[in-house]
């Protein structure tokens, strides 16, 4: 009998959306609980819950993950084949939210606006096998033991912590699934000024990875490369050819646009041509911060509270 345990990282006082979903859909089953670890260092408050966590799966969501019911059973298939160690879905945007956080989803769902990750971001074709570019911390499962025996997410890092791990577990020879129909809804950010910050920190968690495991992608790397070309462009403006990369860019970012346009049918997602330039940059000059800041140390948290959630699952659950 597979049993999983639901780990959702939150901050003290925090509301926790996702624990609310899941008192709607959970089954009355002693196989499923729910540990929220309270705390100030994410990497950190998912570990710890991992410790404690008496599931053979461990299912992390973030504190706003909305679960759809069959995702454990996707999750349980999947996790029937030995040699599948982590399973994982797309974050998807809701059709309620604002208009701005349509065009953020959009945004993050094109190729060209996050290239080799935007499958993060849309349910589209079949479960697969894959690597750390398909799969997102907010919705991804692992098998227990192997999330043990690898020590678990590097505690220096916020985001990416799933990232490097998931470059171990693969390099350790198990299988990592993609699995489309194992989807959360998750909000995008509200204010462009939240965005702006989450696509920096984006970009200094990648480059503090690169600096921890001393591996990278070059496709990871290809908004540095934008912003190192915008500061050439702009100090050599006599130049003309210099523009022309830029000229194309501008039309890459509009057909991209027009295609958004033409698949969903809203007029506002035209906007995008700005918004595209505006997370590519951003990501890119964070993705340089975090180079030139050096390794991050680890984060500690020594209020960490780990809490399972009564009354969900029958006698699984526990104060």
């Amino acid at each position: 009998m597979t049993t999983f345990s639901i780990i959702i990282p939150v901050k003290p006082g925090g509301h926790v959306a996702a624990s609310e979903q899941l008192k709607k859909i959970m089954p009355d089953d002693p196989r499923y609980e729910v540990l929220l670890a309270e705390g100030c260092a994410p990497s950190q408050q998912r570990n710890r819950a991992a410790q404690e966590a008496l599931g053979d799966i461990l299912y992390f969501l973030d504190d706003d993950s909305l679960l759809f019911p069959e995702n454990l059973a996707i999750c349980s298939d999947a996790m029937s084949d030995r040699t599948v160690a982590v399973a994982g879905g797309p974050s998807l945007t809701p059709a309620g939210d604002s208009r701005l956080q349509q065009l953020i989803g959009f945004a993050l769902a094109s190729a060209f606006g996050s290239g080799a990750v935007h499958n993060r971001y849309r349910s589209h074709g079949e479960p697969r096998a894959t690597s750390d570019k398909e799969l997102i911390l907010c919705n991804l499962a692992f098998r227990r033991q192997v999330f043990i025996d690898l020590g678990g997410f590097n505690e220096r890092l916020y985001p990416n912590e799933e990232n490097e791990l998931l470059e171990r577990v693969t390099a350790a020879g198990h299988a990592v699934l993609h699995i489309p129909a194992m989807a959360v809804l998750r909000s995008q950010r509200r204010t462009l000024k939240a965005f702006i910050r989450q696509m920096f920190t984006y970009g200094r968690g990648r480059g503090e990875q690169t600096l921890i495991t001393g591996s990278y992608s070059l496709t990871s790397f290809i908004p540095l490369f934008f912003v190192v070309y915008l500061i050439l462009a702009l100090l050599c403006v006599k130049y003309v050819l210099l523009l022309v990369p830029l000229v194309i860019y501008l039309l890459a970012a509009m057909v991209s646009s027009l295609g958004v346009l033409r698949r969903t049918g809203r007029l506002f997602s035209l906007l995008l041509i700005g918004i595209y330039p505006l997370m590519h940059s951003v990501n890119g000059a964070g993705l340089l911060w975090g180079l030139l800041n050096g390794k991050p140390d680890p984060v500690h948290d020594n209020a960490i509270r780990i809490r399972r959630l009564k009354g969900l699952c029958g006698t699984f659950f526990e104060q």
